[in-house]
C-alpha cells in the first residue's frame, strides 16, 4: 500500500508543477518522459551498486580539489575565518567568499576557450538526451558540486546573452545545487549511499521540472555558447586583444562586487524571516511559526512519498525546518538516530526518503542567494523577472527535492 502510495506520489509532484506551470500549452512532455524513465533507471542503479556512488565521490573530490584553492587564498587574508575539516566555517567563508576564486578560474577558462567547448559538447549530448537547450544541460552538471553562488556567478557570460525567460529557468535549477566541499559532511551524518544517489537526481528533477514549470522554446539560432570577446577598442580607433591580466583584474573586480551583494541580500532575507518569526510569536501560539507553518503544508506531499499518518507528519516538519533554515539544522537533529537506525528511521525508507530531500540548498536563504547574485550578473529586466518569481522559484527547489525522495523511496524499503 505505501509503495503504491509512493507511486502516486510521482505523478501527484508532476500535477503540481503542472498546476504552476507559466505555459501549460508548450511543456514538452516527451522530454519529462525521457528524463522520468532515466530517473528510475539511475534510482535503481545508484541504490543497488555501489559502482555508480563511487564515481559520484570521485567527480565530487574533484570539484572540491578545485575550490581548495580558494580556501588557501581564503586562509591567507583570514586565517581566523578558516576552520580545520573537522570544524564548521561561517556563510560567508564557505560560500560566498570562495567565489572570489572561482570566478577568475573559469573566466580563465573562458578567456582560454576551453570552457565554452565544454559546454558546447557536453551540452550536446545531454541536450541530445533531455530535449533542452545545451546550456541549460551543461548546467545542470555544474550544479551538482559547484553551490548556488558559484554557479550562477561562473555562468555570467551565458546568463547575460540569453533571454530573460531563459534565465528564470536557470535560477530555479540554480536552487537545486550543492558543494562539492560540504559533501563530506553531509556523508558524515546522513547515509552515504543517499547522499551521493540524491545528487545526481536532483539534475534530472531540475530540468524535468522547469520543463513543465516554465516550457521554453529555443530556436537553433539561439542555442548557442556564449564566447567571451577578447578585444578591447584603443583611443586610435583600432582593437586588440585584451591583455590577460587585465582580464584577469576585471573578473577579479567583478567576482568581489558579486561577494559583497550576495552577502547583503542574503542577511536581508534571512533577517526578514526572523522578523516574521518574532511578529508570529506575539500570538503566543508556541506552535506558530514558518518552520511549522511549512510543516502543515508538506504533509501531504510527505504523506504521498510512502509513510503513515504519524511518521509523515514527522518527515514534514523535518522538512518545513530544512525550506526555513537549512539542511545542516535537520541533520543535526536527525543524524544520531538516522546512523543507529533508530526510532522512525529504523525504516531504509525513512533513512532514504529524508536524505534525498535535505540534500540540496533548497531554502530560504538561498532565495536570497540568487536574486543577490542575478542584481549583480545581468541586467535589471533579467534580475528584475527572477524576482517577481521568487515563489515559483522555490516552489521548483521544493518539487525537485520531493521529486528525487521519491524516486529513492520506490528502491528503499
Amino acid at each position: 500500500m505505501l509503495l503504491l502510495m509512493n507511486i502516486l506520489g510521482i505523478f501527484v509532484f508532476l500535477g503540481v508543477a503542472y498546476l504552476f506551470s507559466r505555459d501549460r500549452k508548450h511543456i514538452h512532455w516527451r522530454s519529462v518522459g525521457v528524463i522520468l524513465i532515466i530517473q528510475l533507471l539511475l534510482a535503481w542503479f545508484f541504490t543497488s551498486f555501489t559502482i555508480g556512488r563511487e564515481a559520484v565521490l570521485a567527480a565530487a573530490n574533484g570539484f572540491e580539489w578545485l575550490t581548495s584553492a580558494a580556501f588557501d587564498g581564503i586562509s591567507f587574508a583570514l586565517p581566523d575565518w578558516v576552520k580545520p575539516a573537522s570544524g564548521s566555517m561561517n556563510f560567508v567563508t564557505s560560500a560566498v567568499l570562495p567565489i572570489i576564486v572561482i570566478i577568475p578560474m573559469f573566466d580563465i577558462l573562458t578567456y582560454l576557450g576551453v570552457l565554452p567547448w565544454l559546454v558546447k559538447w557536453v551540452g550536446r549530448g545531454l541536450s541530445f538526451l533531455t530535449g533542452q537547450p545545451k546550456f541549460e544541460s551543461f548546467f545542470s552538471v555544474e550544479m551538482m558540486f559547484l553551490g548556488t553562488t558559484e554557479v550562477l556567478a561562473v555562468s555570467k557570460l551565458q546568463l547575460q546573452q540569453m533571454n530573460a525567460k531563459r534565465n528564470l529557468t536557470v535560477a530555479m535549477m540554480s536552487m537545486s545545487t550543492v558543494t562539492a566541499a560540504i559533501v563530506g559532511s553531509y556523508v558524515g551524518m546522513m547515509p552515504g549511499q543517499y547522499v551521493l544517489t540524491a545528487i545526481p537526481l536532483n539534475i534530472l528533477s531540475a530540468i524535468m521540472m522547469t520543463t513543465i514549470l516554465n516550457p521554453v522554446e529555443v530556436p537553433e539560432e539561439e542555442d548557442v555558447i556564449a564566447v567571451l570577446n577578447h578585444e578591447e577598442t584603443l583611443d586610435n580607433g583600432k582593437t586588440q586583444r585584451q591583455p590577460f591580466f587585465a582580464f584577469l583584474g576585471d573578473s577579479i573586480q567583478g567576482a568581489g562586487l558579486v561577494a559583497v551583494i550576495i552577502v547583503a541580500t542574503v542577511i536581508a532575507f534571512v533577517g526578514l524571516a526572523a522578523l516574521i518569526d518574532n511578529l508570529l510569536s506575539l500570538t503566543t501560539l508556541p506552535w506558530l511559526s514558518l518552520e511549522n507553518i511549512f510543516g502543515v503544508i508538506m504533509f501531504p506531499f510527505a504523506w504521498l512519498l510512502g509513510f503513515n499518518v504519524n511518521d509523515a507528519f514527522q518527515i514534514a516538519q523535518y522538512m518545513g525546518t530544512k525550506l526555513v533554515t537549512n539542511e545542516f539544522v535537520v541533520m543535526g537533529e536527525v543524524s544520531k538516530d538516522v546512523l543507529h537506525h533508530t526510532g522512525m528511521f529504523a525504516s531504509a525508507h525513512a533513512r532514504a526518503v529524508l536524505t534525498v530531500f535535505v540534500t540540496s540548498f533548497a531554502n530560504f536563504g538561498t532565495l536570497g542567494m540568487i536574486i543577490g547574485s542575478y542584481k549583480s550578473l545581468v541586467n535589471r529586466e533579467k534580475a528584475d523577472l527572477i524576482a517577481a518569481n521568487v515563489p515559483l522559484i522555490l516552489v521548483s527547489g521544493i518539487l525537485v527535492s520531493l521529486m528525487s525522495a521519491a524516486m529513492v523511496g520506490l528502491f528503499s524499503w
